[in-house]
């Protein structure tokens, strides 16, 4: 409570995690910070007495941004900030989204929802979920069966009916002056006057390609001039995705508090974000960075790989994850060849509860248990970018040790066929 923390409703069948992106308020492609909005629908969702007892656990996810960096389509309730055709802010509304045993993406319920109507409008989804959604198989009680098994148009027309009779509530209505208030919290820091240094920073990164590697893979935009936004791999080549030393987490606060005015984010692709680094100071927090391991330069390539914990901590999984994503780590360590590959993504997940997210790597991989031996299928063309769609199954399961040379045989495959600067998902879409 003194660091305004709390662990009320993050487990049971309730409304659960509200997210957005790792950007989120710094981002050149954002029409408006979700983040005010996510703590709204908290406050609203928290301790509600109505869905306390929901037929299976609730997320919802917020991005106001182009770019869906929030995988959006694959919540319970996804929300993205849109202007309508005349210009006014509102919120596209997705519905049953999800991955798991049964993977769904998600479906748009409404095209355009006025701000003042998004409470009565999640109230109106979620009574509909409580009173139809299915209790007599937990496999089957989330929001996305019961949307898939009546339809969108049904669904639609159920929540539409119900939202009728609540949205006129005074208790529902979102209250600008509430907005502004939460918004508050969310206010930029002082950032300072700054000029572009890109001239300065070119410079640096013809002298040295380490430098230009790393600016190029983990480096991104900022709002405003003179500022980065930095994210910082733990995609170290053989270490396990997403790790961290005690040591290491001492340092990174350290730094964020010199180079990012003591702010850092953590990514759903298991990295950290540093949001507010000055231009100026790149080349120097690089440095810091490489001295902890930190500054592997692979951000949204092939060895920034997703992976569960599986077998070697789960009592859930069938296969272990961390040491497949570390042998393919290890297989494609050169830097120059991740770059000639481009934008790839690879997610691992050791049982079918898909905690890896592997629907939707562009290169999935899921461990099953034959007879007692770790197995893994693999799937292509997944994506939970705003181009949201799940893989598909390759063939057969394969062991361990074969999947770095399958990994590499479908490169090489991706390399002969695209064209001109496709992206692998692109060049799997075409052909």
């Amino acid at each position: 409570a003194e660091v305004e923390m709390n662990t009320m409703q993050s487990s049971s069948n309730c409304v659960r995690n509200i997210t957005a992106d790792q950007f989120a308020g710094r981002a050149r492609d954002e029409i408006e910070d979700p983040r005010p909005w996510c703590e709204l629908i908290r406050q609203w969702s928290i301790l509600h007495p109505e869905f306390g007892y929901l037929p299976r656990k609730f997320k919802i996810a917020v991005t106001g941004a182009a770019s869906d960096r929030a995988a959006v389509k694959f919540h319970d309730v996804g929300l993205y900030l849109r202007r309508n055709a005349d210009g006014v802010i509102g919120f596209e509304v997705i519905v049953g989204g999800g991955q798991g045993r049964t993977p769904f993406v998600g479906l748009t319920i409404r095209e355009w929802l006025a701000k003042e109507d998004l409470f009565s409008y999640l109230e109106a989804i979620l009574r509909i979920y409580n009173l139809g959604g299915r209790r007599d198989n937990p496999n089957k009680a989330r929001i996305k069966i019961q949307v898939n098994a009546l339809g969108i148009e049904e669904f639609r027309r159920l929540v539409e009916a119900e939202w009728a009779e609540i949205k006129a509530s005074p208790l529902l209505s979102v209250d600008p002056a509430e907005v502004a208030r939460i918004a508050a919290y969310f206010a930029p820091p002082a950032w300072e006057d700054l000029p572009d240094e890109t001239a300065a920073i070119d410079k640096l990164r013809k002298a040295q390609p380490a430098f230009d590697a790393w600016y190029r893979a983990n480096v991104v935009g900022h709002r405003t001039p003179g500022y980065a936004i930095v994210n910082l791999s733990l995609k170290s080549p053989g270490i396990a995705p997403g790790d961290l030393t005690a040591e290491q987490m001492d340092r990174v606060a350290d730094l964020a508090d010199r180079f990012s005015l003591g702010e850092l984010r953590v990514s759903h692709r298991q990295n950290l974000v540093f949001t507010d680094v000055r231009q100026k100071d790149l080349h120097e927090l690089w440095t810091e960075l490489a001295r902890i391991s930190l500054a592997t330069a692979n951000i949204g390539t092939l060895t920034d790989i997703v992976a569960c914990p599986g077998l070697d901590f789960c009592s859930l999984a069938n296969a272990r994850a961390i040491p497949v994503a570390q042998d393919i780590s290890r297989h494609f360590s050169d830097a120059a060849s991740l770059r000639d590959i481009g934008e790839l993504t690879i997610n691992i997940s050791g049982c079918m509860n898909a905690c890896g997210h592997h629907h939707v790597g562009h290169i999935g991989i899921l461990g099953v248990e034959k007879k007692g031996q770790e197995f893994y299928q693999l799937t292509l063309g997944g994506s939970s970018a705003e181009d949201a769609a799940l893989g598909e199954r390759l063939g057969r399961a394969i062991s361990a040790d074969e999947v770095p040379a399958a990994i590499e045989a479908l490169v090489a495959r991706y390399k002969s066929l695209r064209s001109g600067d496709e992206r692998f998902l692109d060049t799997w879409r075409r052909v």
